[in-house]
């Protein structure tokens, strides 16, 4: 070996020879990012598999209605039938469904416009301060009324953007922090890599997918990769910085 890079290697900084105040702000850090990671998982989980699960779709099939729609549908159905179903009464969602299979037709739409208005428009207006479709108007429930193409190339735009940004910075801090560990250099630089190649797949796929469902696959494994890969760049840290004993130590 090189002798100036035996020097190199020995005089490397590592998670263990950091010093106790930067352990305990990176280990809250990683703590704190797991945690957000876990609750995403589970408003991931109640907003789009379980109202499917419900539906008697897994999860492949929940991904391909997301983003290349259910060309059978619309979408304000499949709403009513899935993140919806419990904001209504089944009897009027009856009613709602009667009139978009009939048509949704204006003349119709004076006879369930009290039904919007009693269960939606609190939340689905451009006034309520959320972001979501408005259903204050003929106009607005329609367009929800047409044949369901899954995500909108705005909104794949917008959230694509978002998601990238911020899962972006994400791992570049987590990875900084996992670059000190000592895990040997190739495998330290290909989980480093992963999670970045993940969102690449992931989020890449959903574009794909509003096109050819197959990709739906994709989908499913970039996310599964993305969180193998924070997975160890959380919990190696922690174990290297708390846990671990070198020889030095014992």
């Amino acid at each position: 070996m090189n002798p100036n890079e035996s020097t190199v290697n020995r005089r490397r900084l590592t998670l263990r020879g950091l010093p106790l105040t930067f352990r305990w702000l990176f280990s809250f850090f990683l703590l704190t990012i797991g945690l957000g990671y876990l609750f995403a998982l589970v408003y991931l989980f109640l907003l789009e598999v379980e109202p499917h699960r419900k539906m008697g779709l897994g999860l492949v099939e929940a991904t391909i209605v997301k983003y290349y729609g259910n060309r059978g549908n619309t979408r304000l159905e499949a709403a009513l039938n899935g993140v919806m179903a419990e904001m209504i009464d089944p009897a009027e969602k009856a009613e709602v469904v009667k009139w978009i299979r009939a048509g949704a037709t204006e003349e119709g739409y004076e006879n369930i416009r009290p039904l919007f208005e009693k269960n939606c428009v609190s939340c689905h207006s451009k006034d309520s301060g959320y972001a979501v479709a408005p259903l204050t108007t003929y106009e607005d429930v329609v367009r929800l009324a047409e044949l369901d193409l899954g995500q909108s190339i705005r909104a794949l735009s917008r959230v694509t953007h978002i998601h990238l940004f911020g899962m972006s910075f994400i791992f570049l801090l987590t990875g900084m922090i996992f670059a000190l560990s000592e895990v040997n250099q190739y495998l330290r630089l290909a989980i480093i890599a992963l999670p970045f190649i993940a969102i690449w797949m992931d989020i890449g796929s959903w574009w794909f997918t509003k096109y050819q469902p197959v990709f739906a696959y994709t989908v499913i494994i970039g996310g599964a990769l993305m969180g193998a890969a924070l997975a160890a760049q959380l919990l190696i840290p922690l174990w290297e910085m708390w846990l671990r004993k070198g020889e030095d130590d014992r």
